[in-house]
């Protein structure tokens, strides 16, 4: 297993992947964190899945970028944050089962956030000579809703999206976006008792890409703000789908 530290576009990122010496990748794959993680939150998903997926490891690259806010002022030593959050508010709503709907909110830092990651991708698309449609943009919580921005505003369809416990965003710039994201390949899974992000709002994503013309495959699983086993098969599946086409 090769594990690399780099920077690209500005953020610091973990490279993973069971390549060959020489052997340039067929395909990039992008997972981003959530809020309050580590930057290294989901750098074990690379060797699992490299490991679970044999026909994944002399083809795939993971990036996974740690995002570039820094959470230990607010007592979380290693946490990072792609934008900032109502602490308190979050904490009302959880304790209350109050609905949280995102749907009007355009976060502040959330702009910042994705020049970053658009950034990361340009950057290592000509480092390693793997074009855009050969990259699969994901990752959990906060971390799969900045994947979804970004994709939205590319010029062309990645070869997929991954939203793992995502919601419904910044819904006004996101509607007059997904037009052109028709045939996108996407995998979204999300729990039916998430007490941080609703599932019905994450339903309402579902059906706006579904409705723009992607194609979605939604998991809804038993349980909360997690990615179960069953998800994490799907994601393998997924992968080891696209690294072939």
């Amino acid at each position: 297993m090769n594990v690399l530290s780099v920077n690209v576009g500005g953020l610091d990122c973990c490279v993973v992947d069971a390549l060959p010496a020489g052997t340039s990748p067929q395909m990039i794959v992008v997972l981003c964190h959530g809020f309050g993680a580590s930057g290294t939150d989901l750098v074990p998903f690379g060797p699992e899945l490299l490991e679970h997926s044999p026909a994944l490891a002399e083809r795939v690259q993971f990036l996974f970028p740690a995002a570039p806010l820094d959470l230990s002022e607010a007592g979380m030593p290693d946490g990072r944050a792609w934008w900032h959050l109502d602490m308190a508010k979050l904490q009302r709503a959880m304790t209350t089962g109050e609905f949280r709907d995102l749907r009007t909110e355009h976060p502040e830092g959330l702009d910042f956030a994705r020049e970053r990651l658009l950034a990361l991708i340009a950057e290592w698309s000509e480092r390693s000579g793997v074009p855009l449609s050969r990259f699969v943009l994901g990752g959990f919580s906060q971390g799969s809703m900045l994947a979804t921005e970004v994709t939205l505003h590319l010029t062309e369809n990645p070869a997929g999206l991954i939203v793992l416990s995502g919601t419904l965003l910044n819904e006004a710039v996101w509607r007059e976006q997904v037009s052109r994201r028709a045939g996108l390949s996407v995998l979204q899974s999300h729990g039916t008792t998430d007490p941080i992000l609703p599932f019905q709002a994450a339903e309402w994503l579902r059906d706006m890409l579904t409705e723009a013309g992607a194609q979605v495959e939604f998991i809804p699983f038993r349980g909360g703000h997690a990615i179960p086993m069953p998800v994490f098969k799907r994601v393998a599946a997924m992968l080891e789908s696209l690294v072939k086409t």
